[in-house]
């Protein structure tokens, strides 16, 4: 009997320790063409973060402003996207990463991501997709270093269109997170 009871309780001790898994939230989708999921891609830095930059992040050029520098990335500072998605695509991996570098480097700069859809969808829809377009590119830039009270976010879904024409080529430049410094 003694053992039917001991094995009873260390079954019931077995059973208190294992665990279940939990469905974690889902980061922002990064696009990796690579093979590999958008989860995996999400939690895994983009090669662009370990690689040499496409240029210099020093202080040169206009007033020794990187930000205003046409020749610097940093003067860049829209990420573009496909219809209905929030993934960062790998064209705009490098953008991302240098604007996270820069936050990096200099922890007391801050910084708004906003969000912007195209015309297609209804105004609810495009506001929320606004600001998962600007979550996403956020969680990119903290992913590689930047701190999440650098970045502010926020969504104009399709009230800031860039083009106002009804072409794709319009669509297309209205679908992206716009990247704004102070004073810019």
């Amino acid at each position: 009997m003694k053992r039917l009871l001991l094995a009873a309780m260390a079954l019931a001790i077995l059973a208190a320790c294992s665990s279940t898994p939990t469905k974690e939230q889902d980061g922002a989708a990064v696009e990796d063409r690579g093979g590999s999921t958008a989860q995996q891609a999400a939690t895994t830095p983009p090669a662009a973060a370990t690689g040499p930059t496409t240029a210099p992040l020093a202080a040169t050029g206009v007033s020794g402003n990187p930000l205003k520098d046409p020749s610097n990335v940093l003067s860049k500072r829209s990420v573009f996207f496909e219809l209905d998605s929030n993934i960062v695509k790998d064209e705009f991996k490098p953008l991302v990463s240098a604007h996270a570098r820069y936050l990096q480097q200099n922890r007391g700069m801050k910084m708004t991501v906003q969000g912007n859809a195209d015309e297609r969808g209804s105004r609810e829809y495009n506001l929320a997709l606004g600001q998962r377009r600007a979550d996403a590119v956020k969680q990119v830039m903290q992913l590689l270093g930047a701190q999440s009270d650098q970045i502010e976010t926020i969504s104009f879904g399709e009230e800031k269109p860039r083009a106002t024409g009804h072409d794709e080529a319009s669509l297309a430049e209205n679908r992206r997170a716009d990247i704004v410094y102070p004073n810019d």
